[in-house]
């Protein structure tokens, strides 16, 4: 595992989260998969305070963004393209073999709730969101969408599952065509709810789970 000597400082956050200051140097590459993220380099280079760090570090790493080694400290999450792959299956078996019962459930309400949760994602937070936020918001859509299936021992499975890697859209969303891409296909989803069309969801959640 790498580390890497952060001697430039990055904007002060203001009203940023640092989380997101460091969540943003993972993508562009500046802190590359596997280094080791030293508490006072970051201190320095986001201009902030230690707990301040710490709490950037302990969010990040309940996302499975970075890691944290008992008695040796934080790196950036090595990402592994088998497990990766292992785990889009698992859960294209899962999620694809509730839609019929999504449908089944999934009420004048539900759909409008699945609806607004879509445009959070895709009209506020993909133009305004931090890329924190914008994965939060993700998350939110998936999660209510599984909660219509009326399994939360399964929801909670596949909630589960996801976190065995590191958290696929973020690593995707470095342009904002592939955001778009993901805000078009939730509410495709919802229009298959809508409209009562099961295998059209199947195919929907199959290829995005695949991509992301």
């Amino acid at each position: 595992m790498a580390d890497v000597v952060m001697e430039e400082k990055a904007e002060a956050p203001g009203t940023r989260d640092v989380t997101d200051f460091i969540l943003q140097d993972i993508l562009a590459g500046i802190l590359p998969a596997g280094t080791w993220l030293k508490q006072i380099d970051l201190e320095r280079r986001y201009n902030c305070t230690r707990p301040e760090v710490r709490r950037a570090l302990d969010r990040l790493a309940q996302k499975r963004l970075v890691e944290h080694v008992q008695n040796r400290g934080y790196h950036v999450y090595e990402p592994d393209g088998r497990r990766a792959r292992e785990v889009s299956e698992i859960r294209v078996i899962l999620e694809t073999a509730m839609a019929g019962t999504i449908i089944q459930n999934g009420s004048t309400e539900d759909v409008s709730t699945l609806r607004k949760l879509a445009e959070h994602f895709f009209d506020q937070m993909a133009l305004n969101g931090t890329m924190l936020e914008l994965y939060e918001a993700n998350l939110a859509f998936h999660r209510q969408l599984l909660v219509l299936g009326g399994n939360l021992e399964l929801v909670d499975l596949i909630t589960e599952i996801r976190q065995r890697t590191s958290s696929a859209p973020v690593s995707q969303w470095r342009t904002r065509a592939r955001v778009e891409q993901s805000g078009r296909e939730h509410h495709l989803m919802v229009d298959a709810i809508a409209a009562g069309e099961t295998e059209r969801l199947k195919d929907l959640m199959r290829q995005h789970i695949r991509q992301n």
